[in-house]
């Protein structure tokens, strides 16, 4: 198995996070840039949905046009990935999403799963997983495993805003099928706390507020 990493380097992308990594961003800004960033996510990640020959009938003429045989199931982790949900959404507005929740214990970590709401059967069905932000790899194995269980069995796009050079690389090591991360930045490492740096601190936090 694979992974195979896309950096996105394009301007609208570089502008936003220049601003979603910008700690005096306030919390209704950084949520739009987020949604701005994720269409060009996503407008690459969708690079390659298979598409089928079809015809129009214009005000003039016939004419030959191209449309996607059937759409992906987005997969975002909550709860930062419902950040990317709306960009997705603009983009396959037909596609079924399902929800899985994962937490991280901050003593181990390790990811605490609360939340399983996916098809019974992924066979046959193209996923796309929103992680806003691959760091240790932890929650995103648990989804792939999870995804696996539920009969996925093509190969994986996942597009983040931001990812860590150990979560890609656990992910290569660890992963039973070929995974494709389409991400607007590789950071430099992982702190002590788990955290990416430079990073943009806690994805959730700043799109939600701290809850409680």
């Amino acid at each position: 198995m694979s992974v195979d990493v896309t950096i996105v380097d394009h301007p609208i992308a570089h502008d936003s996070l220049s601003l979603i990594r910008d700690a005096s961003t306030p919390t209704d800004i950084f949520r739009h840039q987020v949604d701005r960033v994720g269409l060009v996510l996503m407008a690459e990640a969708t690079r390659h949905l298979p598409t089928e020959a079809t015809k129009v009938r214009t005000p003039l003429a016939d004419a030959p046009a191209r449309r996607l045989e059937g759409v992906p199931v987005l997969v975002p982790i909550l709860r930062a990935g419902l950040g990317l949900v709306g960009a997705a959404q603009q983009l396959l507005p037909g596609a079924d999403v399902g929800f899985v929740g994962v937490a991280r214990d901050e003593t181990t970590h390790t990811p605490v799963a609360y939340v399983d709401k996916l098809a019974d059967d992924l066979s046959g069905r193209p996923v796309i997983v929103l992680d806003p932000m691959l760091a240790t790899g932890g929650s995103l194995m648990y989804v792939i495993d999870l995804l696996r269980s539920h009969g996925s069995d093509l190969p994986l796009t996942v597009v983040c805003l931001l990812a860590a050079p150990e979560g890609i690389e656990r992910i290569d090591r660890e992963a039973d099928v070929d995974v494709r991360i389409v991400t607007a930045a590789v950071d430099d490492h992982l702190n002590d706390q788990a955290f990416i740096v430079p990073g943009l601190g806690d994805a959730g936090d700043r799109l939600f507020g701290r809850p409680g």
